[in-house]
C-alpha cells in the first residue's frame, strides 16, 4: 500500500507538530523550509531548503506530493493558483487562504456574510483615521497593516491623530477598527474536509500578554452555553462559507455588553489549540491532517475537564534542558513540547499543557513549569 505525501510549506512549529500527528497514520511528510536549522527541518526526513515566494520553488517542491497544505499564510495567492492549474490539491486553496492573508478582505467578507466583526474600514492616511475615530467614539482606534501582521506586529493601538502616522510608513493598506470593550478573548477551533465533513472543539479563553498568547484555557470558563454554542456555529459558518479545508481558528472578542465579535482568522494549526494535543480525543494536527487528506475526522472532544496551555518563552536563562529534572518531579502529569529553536528574549520556543478537574490546580501547575523552564521562577 502507498501512503500519501503531505507537502507542507514553511518550517515552524506548527510544521513540526503537524508532522509529528501524522507519524502515528504512516503519513509520509515533504517540507519546504528556509534553513535546515527551521523546527521542523529538524524532524523531517525529505526537506527541501527554498523560497516560499518563488514560483519555480514551489513547483518543483510540489512534484511528488499528494496535497500542498502550510504551516502560515504568507504563499502568494497567484502562486497557489499556479499549482492548483498543475492539478496539485492546494488545502486551504487560495479562494480561502485570502481571508487570512488580507485583512481587508475578510472583514468584506465577513460583513457580506452577515458574521459579526468591530466596526471597521480602510483608511488611507493620516486624516482619514481621524474620520473614522469621528465616525464612532473617536481615540482610541486600532491600526492594522492588511497583509504580513501576527504576534501583535503590524497593529497600532492608537490614542491620538498625531500617533497614525506609523502604519502608513509600511506602503500597504491599512485597516482601521474601533477599540472593541471586551472582557476577554475567546478561540473557536474548528476543522473542515474536502467533501464537507466538520468538527468543532471546545471555545477556548486566550489570554494576551504583550500581544502575544501567553495561556489557553480549554473550554473558556464562566462562558454561557448559548454563547458558546454561537461561537462554535459561527466558526463552522465561516469555515464553510469561505470553503476552508484543514484547521480554522477564529479569534474572538467577548463584549462587555454580551456580544461576540470575529478578531482574526487563521487557516492552519493555531497556538489556542495546543491545549488539544494533550486535552482532546483528536488534536488540531492530526484532524488538520486527517483534513487536508480527506480522511475523516476525528473526535473532537476533551479528556479532562479543564486543560491548559502555557507557552514558554526565551528569557536570559538559555539552558532550558536543566530544568526538566524539578518540572518532571514536581509534576509527573505535565506535559511539555519544545521546539528545537535557540532560546532568544520573547521568542516562542515551546509550551507546556496540563489538565485535571481543579481548574485552579491546573492553572498553577502550567504557569510554574513555564516560569521555571524560562527562568523567571526559581523554586
Amino acid at each position: 500500500m502507498t501512503f500519501p505525501v503531505v507537502g507542507m510549506v514553511g518550517g515552524g512549529q506548527l510544521a513540526r507538530m503537524t508532522h509529528e500527528a501524522g507519524i502515528p497514520l504512516g503519513i509520509r511528510f515533504k517540507l519546504l523550509s528556509d534553513t535546515p536549522q527551521d523546527s521542523a527541518a529538524q524532524v523531517v526526513s525529505d526537506v527541501v531548503i527554498g523560497d516560499y515566494r518563488d514560483l519555480d520553488t514551489l513547483r518543483a517542491f510540489a512534484r511528488g506530493c499528494d496535497v500542498i497544505t502550510f504551516d502560515h499564510e504568507h504563499v502568494p495567492t497567484e502562486h497557489l493558483r499556479a499549482l492548483e492549474a498543475d492539478g496539485i490539491p492546494v488545502r486551504p486553496g487560495p479562494d480561502a487562504l485570502v481571508h487570512a492573508q488580507d485583512k481587508g478582505v475578510m472583514r468584506a467578507k465577513l460583513t457580506e456574510i452577515g458574521v459579526p466583526c468591530p466596526r471597521h474600514r480602510i483608511v488611507a492616511d493620516q486624516e482619514d483615521v481621524v474620520r473614522f475615530a469621528a465616525e464612532g467614539d473617536g481615540f482610541p482606534v486600532v491600526l492594522k497593516t492588511v497583509r504580513g501582521g501576527y504576534d501583535g506586529k503590524g497593529v497600532w493601538v492608537v490614542e491620538t491623530a498625531e500617533e497614525a502616522t506609523d502604519p502608513f510608513r509600511a506602503g500597504v493598506p491599512v485597516l482601521a477598527e474601533e477599540k472593541v470593550d471586551y472582557v476577554r478573548e475567546l478561540a473557536a477551533n474548528v476543522v473542515r474536509s474536502p467533501h464537507g465533513q466538520a468538527v468543532a472543539y471546545p471555545v477556548v479563553e486566550s489570554q494576551q500578554v504583550n500581544g502575544v498568547c501567553d495561556t489557553v484555557i480549554a473550554p473558556a470558563p464562566d462562558l454561557d452555553e448559548s454563547l458558546a454554542l454561537q461561537a462554535e456555529e459561527m466558526a463552522l459558518r465561516i469555515a464553510k462559507e469561505l470553503g476552508v479545508v484543514g484547521h480554522l481558528a477564529v479569534e474572538l472578542f467577548q463584549t462587555r455588553d454580551g456580544r461576540i465579535l470575529v478578531n482574526e482568522l487563521a487557516m492552519r494549526p493555531h497556538n489556542s489549540g495546543h491545549w488539544s494535543q494533550d486535552g482532546a480525543i483528536t488534536s488540531q494536527f492530526a484532524n488538520h491532517v486527517r483534513a487536508v487528506l480527506d480522511l475523516p475526522l476525528g473526535d473532537p472532544r476533551p479528556r479532562a475537564k479543564w486543560t491548559v496551555m502555557v507557552n514558554v518563552l526565551g528569557g536570559d536563562y538559555p539552558d532550558m534542558y536543566s530544568a526538566y529534572l524539578h518540572c518532571m518531579a514536581r509534576d509527573p502529569k505535565l506535559k511539555i513540547h519544545m521546539y528545537g529553536k535557540d532560546v532568544k528574549p520573547g521568542r516562542k520556543v515551546g509550551h507546556v499543557n496540563t489538565y485535571g478537574d481543579d481548574l485552579d490546580d491546573v492553572l498553577e501547575r502550567a504557569r510554574h513549569a513555564a516560569g521555571y523552564l524560562r527562568g523567571t521562577i526559581t523554586e
